[in-house]
């Protein structure tokens, strides 16, 4: 495991690579603070680099059999984002981290001083659902970044005051009652991804998926809240896929109760760099429903792209 500290948080990192030696210890707890033990330096330097960043209340565990199966061509880099997995906020929180705020636009900004950090100038981008927000918005913001982008499980809203309110309402009591002892109740983790599915997944994936959520801290779970469905992402997500110009494939799940694929099409058509495909019977986490559909959907425009970027 290893920590970058990114504009006074430590961000847990790990690199996914041929390299046994840096890859992850199955073995290594959620829990565990941070530690030097792996590598901060890309593994196979001059490899073309895979950056994932997960979704709301969640964590980089979910994306790492994806990751495993992209190492012939790319190193992967995981991380945690800010308050999430193991990337807690410093406790108390330094008035200077608190002024960072929970938009998303800042995450982004975190990614790029990550990348930074790490010396890496360029980029593919695969992102999930609310993380896939913060990858729209660094394309727009840093689209010299970026050689290609996946997002999984994104869309367009349209701004409703009243629905937005109730979803906020509902949201903030969600966060605030979050006891440790609920992942013990047995099927706990079973209810918890219910909605999120429409195929089942592996129990240890429904586990950590919980776990991650139960351990979030509360100021950037209740923040992003917010700010992932507001007014101004109504509002401001349009225009930041009307400017992409990075090679994008926008995947969506048939079944998808959390963000519809129907709100995947409606941000696809604003770019013609944008293209969207919908994997039939999986819902918000095809990457875990279907693996070998998605992992053939990928590749397949990974390398249709990366022929066209050569012709």
């Amino acid at each position: 495991m290893a920590y970058v500290s990114v504009r006074g948080v430590d961000h847990y990192i790990e690199w996914v690579s041929d390299r046994p030696s840096v890859s992850h210890s199955p073995t290594a707890s959620p829990t565990d603070g941070p530690s030097t033990a792996n590598v901060l330096t890309q593994p196979n330097p001059g490899k073309p680099v895979m950056v994932f960043i997960h979704g709301w209340g969640g964590s980089c565990r979910y994306w790492r059999r994806t990751a495993q199966q992209m190492t012939d061509r790319y190193d992967c880099l995981l991380y945690d984002l800010r308050g999430f997995g193991r990337s807690h906020l410093p406790q108390p929180i330094p008035t200077s981290v608190a002024a960072l705020g929970y938009e998303l636009e800042g995450y982004a900004d975190d990614l790029e001083q990550l990348l930074t950090t790490l010396g890496i100038a360029k980029i593919c981008l695969n992102a999930h659902s609310a993380g896939a927000s913060i990858a729209v918005l660094f394309l727009q913001r840093y689209p010299h970044r970026t050689n290609q982008a996946i997002l999984t499980c994104h869309g367009i809203f349209d701004y409703n005051a009243v629905t937005f309110k109730l979803f906020h309402f509902v949201g903030q009591y969600v966060v605030a009652f979050r006891p440790p002892w609920f992942a013990q109740i047995p099927l706990a983790d079973r209810m918890f991804v219910a909605r999120f599915l429409h195929r089942p997944i592996p129990s240890q994936d429904r586990k950590e998926f919980l776990e991650d959520f139960l351990m979030a801290d509360y100021e950037a779970a209740l923040g992003t809240l917010y700010t992932s469905v507001s007014q101004w992402a109504a509002e401001t997500m349009p225009e930041a896929y009307r400017v992409i110009k990075t090679p994008t494939l926008l995947i969506s799940g048939e079944y998808d109760q959390i963000i519809p694929a129907r709100l995947g099409q409606k941000a696809a058509v604003l770019s013609s760099s944008v293209q969207h495909v919908v994997l039939p019977q999986t819902g918000h986490f095809p990457m875990l429903e279907d693996n070998d559909t998605y992992q053939a959907t990928v590749n397949r425009f990974l390398q249709e792209t990366s022929l066209s970027s050569v012709a």
